[in-house]
């Protein structure tokens, strides 16, 4: 990041995260947020974990956001600020210099938007160069919409979010307050419904519409289909993203974090506080209750009923080792139908008069 024009103080910074300065001097600024490697004597940086210990001691960061059991790793000539949670104390420190070095948008429309005479804007609004906003629309107080977004009729746009250009908002879609949306992401466009039909396909029309709670955020080129007939939803404080598809009728609980590239296909319903790791495929029509976690890259294909973390599909290897356990893969029906006979043998073994009993009832039922 760039040095900011109004740094901080320390004193300013244990304040904003309840942090004790344990050595430096409290009036001293940070003016940049960097890593324990590359951070220089203005900057601030954070040691969330012994396992850098390496890096910590070498490091030249005029100051260090850090755990008090862990200040003894820091080179003396570095400012410690002490708190419980190092990772989330940094988030709140680098929110708040983001907003130091934000440009606020100039509110009110571009001479080159096209907004709908009865679409109805709040207060403070920021209409970026060529924006659509269709019949009907609703935007609310404070809302940021970059340039180039669409918004479909009779769409709702919740107070104070931030849609980055190039988003598309399907009619009839619904956002809370405080979303941020990225570029590319697509809400509304219609779920994948098809009946089949002699010599090809049948489209069904998708009714339903897509509702976001409060404070989502939705990363790039993500794409959340509407519903066929109820709502596609997602809800409160949900984060998703990149690159993600949510099919039509998909429901997500409150609080859950899905990374990239998750598909997540038709009225699969997903609970509370979950975390979807990468590439995660989860089939249609089953449920996954609250607090799962699924690491990544794995297939979900029934239905989830028990808290608890969640793994799917073959670790890499070499790819001598992968041939070899491919092609015993392939044998594994063969393989099971002789264990099975091996069992059969082994119990007659062990009780040789199973057999003849056996046999003679069968020669009796015959």
């Amino acid at each position: 990041m760039d040095p900011l024009s109004d740094p901080p103080s320390l004193a300013a910074v244990a304040a904003l995260i309840g942090a004790r300065i344990l050595r430096g001097d409290p009036q001293r600024t940070v003016h940049r947020l960097a890593t324990l490697a590359s951070a220089g004597p203005d900057d601030l940086s954070f040691l969330s974990e012994s396992r850098y210990a390496a890096q910590a001691r070498a490091t030249t960061a005029g100051a260090v956001v850090a755990r008090e059991s862990d200040a003894d790793l820091l080179p003396a000539s570095c400012a410690v600020l002490a708190v419980d949670d190092p990772y989330r104390s940094i988030a709140a420190v680098a929110r708040d210099f983001a907003a130091r070095q934000a440009v606020p948008p100039p509110p009110g429309a571009h001479p080159s938007a096209v907004v709908a005479p009865d679409a109805r804007i709040g207060d403070g609004v920021s209409i970026g160069p060529q924006v659509v906003i269709g019949a009907g629309a609703t935007i609310g107080d404070g809302v940021v919409i970059g340039a180039g977004s669409a918004i479909g009729a009779r769409a709702s746009i919740g107070a104070g979010s931030l849609l980055h250009p190039r988003v598309v908002v399907y009619d009839a879609c619904r956002l809370g307050e405080r979303c941020i949306v990225h570029s590319g992401a697509v809400i509304g466009a219609d779920g994948f419904g098809f009946a089949r039909a002699e010599g090809g396909w049948e489209k069904i029309s998708q009714l339903g519409t897509v509702v976001i709670g409060d404070d989502v955020e939705i990363g790039a080129n993500t794409t959340i289909d509407r519903g066929a007939l109820d709502d596609t939803v997602i809800g409160n404080g949900c984060k998703l993203d990149n690159l993600i598809q949510v099919a039509h009728n998909v429901r997500i609980g409150e609080g859950s974090a899905l990374a990239g590239c998750v598909g997540i296909a038709g009225s699969a319903i997903i609970g509370r506080r979950c975390q979807i790791g990468g590439g995660v495929g989860i089939a249609g029509h089953l449920e996954i209750c609250d607090d799962v976690t699924i690491t990544g890259m794995t297939l979900v294909s029934h239905s989830i009923r028990r808290p608890g973390v969640y793994s799917g599909g073959p670790p890499m290897m070499d790819h001598p080792d992968w041939q070899k356990a491919a092609a015993a893969l392939r044998r594994l029906p063969d393989l099971r139908a002789r264990v099975r006979r091996l069992e059969g043998i082994a119990a007659e073994d062990r009780d040789p008069g199973a057999g003849a009993s056996a046999d003679s009832g069968n020669r009796e039922s015959r």
